[in-house]
């Protein structure tokens, strides 16, 4: 029996196989309790993969930490997809599981000066807003300039008048302007010059929203490893909801950040050659000379 054992657990001894089966209350349950052993098994694997994709997507001392990011997300989903196919297939309900609260940016103060800066850079150069799609306002983590933005974005794609005072209309009329906001304040702030280009101030904000979006699915799977009342299926239907979750910021970066693809080439307005006949597969024979 232990040679056998062996085959799938290398480091399994003769004193822990003795243990596994003294407190195993019917031997012929044992599918069952093995079973339950993968249960635990595929918990703690989601856990530990949750666990370095929060640690990659807080690393912010990487040189690269979005790429770090996604690879530790593509390496969960791997996982999520191998278990997947370990556990019988069937309906399963989702998990109830509370979702965690949302994490914290990791500077808000940084945060805050890159989206009024997109949003006054924007505001004077209202011409680049309808080709930053790219960018949300679910991406802006303060929800004040959260609404600005879309207020902007949705005047840009009725091809409207684009300026402070109709972007500060149209967030009060679509109702996304926060209480206590001071309207002579987000005037000034709006045409307030800003330095740099909107896209390099939208590519840092979803820079960051890569990485928070990234933090979150973490938590949210660490959460359901943790409840011990979610079941296999349950676990890993909600892990696979969770990373699905990452994939439309996913898109978005990668669109933007991604370089254009080389022009096709262009027809040559020369004339085509013409073949007088068709190519010689042989040697000419020896021409004749008519008398």
């Amino acid at each position: 029996m232990l040679a056998s054992a062996r085959k799938q657990a290398r480091g399994l001894s003769a004193s822990s196989l003795h243990t596994l089966i003294q407190v195993c209350p019917r031997p012929r349950h044992a599918p069952a309790y093995a079973r339950m052993i993968d249960a635990e098994h595929a918990r703690r694997t989601l856990r530990t993969g949750a666990q370095r994709l929060g640690q990659a997507a807080g690393d912010l001392t990487h040189p690269q930490p979005v790429p770090t990011a996604l690879a530790a997300a593509d390496a969960l989903t791997d996982v999520v997809d191998h278990l997947a196919a370990t556990f019988p297939s069937g309906p399963a309900s989702m998990p109830r599981t509370p979702a965690p609260p949302l994490a914290p940016a990791h500077d808000e103060d940084a945060a805050a000066e890159e989206e009024r800066s997109l949003l006054a850079a924007a505001t004077a150069r209202p011409a680049v807003i309808d080709q930053m799609r790219w960018l949300t306002a679910d991406d802006l983590i303060h929800p004040l300039n959260a609404g600005l933005w879309q207020a902007a974005t949705t005047l840009a794609r009725r091809h409207a008048a684009i300026d402070p005072v109709t972007i500060l209309w149209e967030t009060q009329h679509r109702g996304l302007l926060a209480p206590g906001a001071e309207p002579a304040e987000l005037l000034r702030a709006l045409a307030t010059p800003a330095a740099g280009d909107p896209h390099y101030w939208g590519e840092r904000i979803l820079h960051r929203s890569v990485l928070i979006t990234a933090h979150h699915v973490a938590l949210r799977i660490e959460a359901l490893t943790d409840d011990p009342a979610t079941a296999p299926q349950q676990l890993l239907l909600g892990s696979s909801r969770a990373l699905a979750s990452l994939n439309s910021v996913r898109a978005r970066w990668h669109q933007t950040t991604s370089p254009a693809p080389p022009p096709p080439p262009q027809a040559s307005n020369a004339p085509a050659r013409t073949r007088a006949g068709p190519p010689r597969t042989t040697a000419p024979g020896p021409s004749r000379i008519s008398r």
